[in-house]
């Protein structure tokens, strides 16, 4: 299971890496016209889909399911 994590990973990261010039020249022809906003964020949302991706393998899947105890959010209750 650890492989296809690992697997999973390098095609996000590689899928970053793709997409990000292409949403950097979207948002130039954005400015220009604006009908290409809508294909910039979907762009950038499936951007943001591969780095939660990235980010959600790193960790062990314990760390997902409880919050830790002494966040800041706990020590304000």
């Amino acid at each position: 299971m650890s492989q296809n994590n690992e697997h999973a990973r390098r095609l996000a990261q590689n899928l970053v890496e793709l997409l990000a010039s292409y949403e950097e020249e979207l948002m130039a022809l954005e400015a220009e016209a604006p009908a290409y906003g809508p294909l910039r964020r979907a762009v950038g949302i499936v951007i943001a889909e591969a780095c939660y991706c990235i980010s959600d393998q790193a960790r062990p899947a314990q760390d997902n399911l409880v919050p830790p105890v002494d966040d800041e959010a706990s020590r304000t209750r």
